[in-house]
């Protein structure tokens, strides 16, 4: 049996806005076993094309992923929610090793067992090129985003 991963369904508001952010900052740490234990062991993703199912292959995607996709930076906001699940739209930058930056813009849908696991999680993804200097998301490398820094709306995204 996992481990509860506050805060648990159903879901209040400030409950689903907690847990978007404990989201986005577990992904802005880049850390993909970290970032796996929030989801079931054999937890479901649709990502774009790809399909992921349990932790093992969330790890080896994530992992390529930041191989990929270098200084990362993410921001999500909350959409809607209800009992169980959390919609959410998001962007991120990044570059890739030539120096192209990029902004992808998304939305997801997300599901979660009792113990507030994620257990499916359904993304849909578009990349746009953007100059270095058109980039929004601007905080230190090394972790999560400020409390003080901007998110989507305020940033007009």
């Amino acid at each position: 049996m996992s481990e509860p991963r506050p805060p648990l369904p159903p879901f209040t508001r400030e409950t689903a806005i907690q847990k978007v952010r404990a989201a986005e900052d577990g992904w802005n740490s880049r850390n993909p076993e970290r970032v796996s234990l929030a989801y079931t062991v054999d937890s479901y993703w649709r990502n774009r094309s790809t399909f992921v199912s349990g932790r093992e292959a969330i790890v080896a995607f994530l992992t390529a992923k930041w191989v990929r996709e270098l200084d990362y930076r993410l921001i999500k906001e909350l959409w809607a929610f209800t009992d169980n699940r959390i919609a959410v739209r998001f962007a991120y930058e990044y570059h890739d090793d030539s120096g192209n930056w990029f902004r992808a813009y998304g939305n997801e849908n997300w599901e979660f067992d009792d113990n507030g696991l994620m257990r499916k999680r359904y993304a849909s993804i578009n990349d746009l090129p953007i100059e270095e200097s058109e980039r929004k998301f601007r905080w230190d490398n090394s972790g999560p985003r400020p409390a003080d820094h901007p998110g989507l709306t305020d940033l007009g995204l």
